[in-house]
């Protein structure tokens, strides 16, 4: 054996993760390992509580996307209880989840992302970042950060907490909106749908055009891939049957709660994660480059390759563009940057949309709910993917147990397999600098793990 190179901890991802890299005696690429380290257990701690309490709790899986927990769970509650849900605690709830999105969208895309393509992969480190952007174009991380800070004010200002938030319930939502509060939120998401806008073109036209190269290679591997649908078919955050689409484009449509004869999940010895993969595929499973076995992947790319088509106009515009040039399904890793822009727009649209509709501003929110034993399954589209939570309560409504398929998790097969593509297209002959190892990072920034 060689030399051995370790990544740790990975840079500017949500998760904590690092990456193992060994070397042979001629200095290739022998393997690389993606190693996750973090163990949540919020699948045995919620044991025992009060259903309707865990709604709360599992928002602290995640300080990112707490409001994709939170609707998840509550979703789940809602099955467990045979609760029936006000058509506007509906609406109230698949606002607030469109908004998160928007939300963590420019967070990911500017903050985490930007710094390899705005001070490009070989800049040093320590300008590589948000601060380094902010020196760099002033102006514009201005501007993002106004637009961060807008985007998380809109949803305190009426769901109260955005962090950890407490607003859905078992049956609906716990208030209504008011009208005032309606029309400033309207203008507010007018005002993120022109800077969604801007910010697709000015990456079409300054920072994907310089990366071409990159976005075709680095971290490239073939897949399938999982998202949510409609009736339609059209792409949507918060309710539908799930899309498990495979390598060739051919897919099945599945209610949530059949989600296990779908999928199953895998324990490897390098990670603390479960890498899940398509049972229903009966292949097995299988990380090998050359031919992998059911895999697939989730996340913004997995949605976009999914869905027939984006309801949304402008959305859909970007979506058509997309796949004249890139295919469907589209395989390139680099390519979830550009695939989470256009799902800033369609978030900001389906918001707008939902909120230029006054019945949302009912006031019959919630309908009465009968804790009792029954098993429920909720999922919505989180940002990194489709999150499922699986609970079963007994006859005083606490849980008995529970799993959890979080949007990472669906991709941990799939970032090991980018990361060792990645690894051995730039590592050879033992040389190895600064900038190589952050085209390697490059490859799990991409997912927003």
């Amino acid at each position: 054996m060689g030399k051995i190179i370790n990544i740790s901890p990975l840079s500017r991802i949500e998760g904590h993760a690092s990456i193992k890299i060994i070397l042979d005696d001629m200095g290739e690429v022998e393997t690389a390992t993606t190693h996750f380290s973090s163990i949540r257990g919020f699948e045995k701690y919620i044991q025992g509580k009060p259903a309707e309490e865990v709604t709360r709790i599992v928002t602290r899986i995640c300080g990112i996307c707490p409001w994709h927990h939170h609707l998840s769970s509550t979703k789940a509650v809602d099955a467990c209880f045979g609760a029936e849900v006000a058509p506007v605690g509906h609406m109230l709830r698949e606002c607030m989840q469109n908004m998160a999105h928007i939300n963590d969208k420019i967070l990911h895309f500017y903050f985490l992302a930007a710094p390899d393509f705005i001070m490009g992969p070989d800049a040093d480190y320590k300008v590589r970042n948000v601060i380094g952007i902010a020196q760099a174009a002033p102006e514009l991380a201005k501007r993002v950060i106004q637009m961060r800070q807008l985007s998380q004010m809109m949803m305190e200002k009426f769901a109260g907490k955005v962090i950890h938030p407490i607003a859905a319930v078992p049956g609906g939502f716990s208030k209504p909106m008011s009208d005032s509060q309606r029309l400033s939120l309207v203008e507010d998401t007018k005002t993120l749908l022109e800077f969604a806008k801007f910010s697709m073109t000015h990456a079409k036209e300054n920072i994907f055009p310089n990366y071409l190269e990159e976005v075709t290679t680095i971290g490239s591997i073939t897949t399938g891939f999982i998202g949510t649908v409609d009736a339609q078919g059209s792409l949507n955050f918060y309710e539908g049957k799930i899309r498990l689409m495979k390598p060739d484009g051919t897919y099945s449509d599945f209610d949530n709660t059949d989600y296990m004869d779908y999928i199953s999940e895998r324990v490897v010895e390098h990670s603390y994660g479960k890498f899940p993969y398509a049972k229903s595929w009966d292949e097995g499973f299988s990380m090998d480059l050359a031919q992998p076995k059911g895999i697939y992947r989730s996340n913004c790319l997995a949605r976009l390759n999914t869905c027939d088509q984006i309801s949304t106009p402008l959305a859909q515009a970007e979506l058509e563009e997309f796949r004249k040039s890139f295919g469907r399904p589209a395989q390139h890793t680099l390519l979830y940057h550009w695939a989470r822009l256009i799902e800033l727009v369609y978030a900001c649209e389906k918001t707008l949309e939902l909120l230029s509709d006054p019945a949302i501003c009912g006031k019959k929110t919630r309908f009465d709910v009968t804790p009792k034993a029954g098993r429920g399954v909720g999922h919505v589209e989180a940002p990194r993917g489709t999150l499922i939570h699986d609970y079963t309560t007994d006859d005083n409504g606490l849980i008995v147990s529970a799993n959890m398929i979080v949007g990472t998790t669906h991709n941990l097969a799939p970032i090991s397999m980018s990361v060792e593509q990645a690894a051995k297209l730039l590592i050879h002959e033992g040389k190895v600098d600064e900038t190589i190892l952050n085209k390697v990072e490059m490859a799990v920034r991409a997912y927003d793990p």
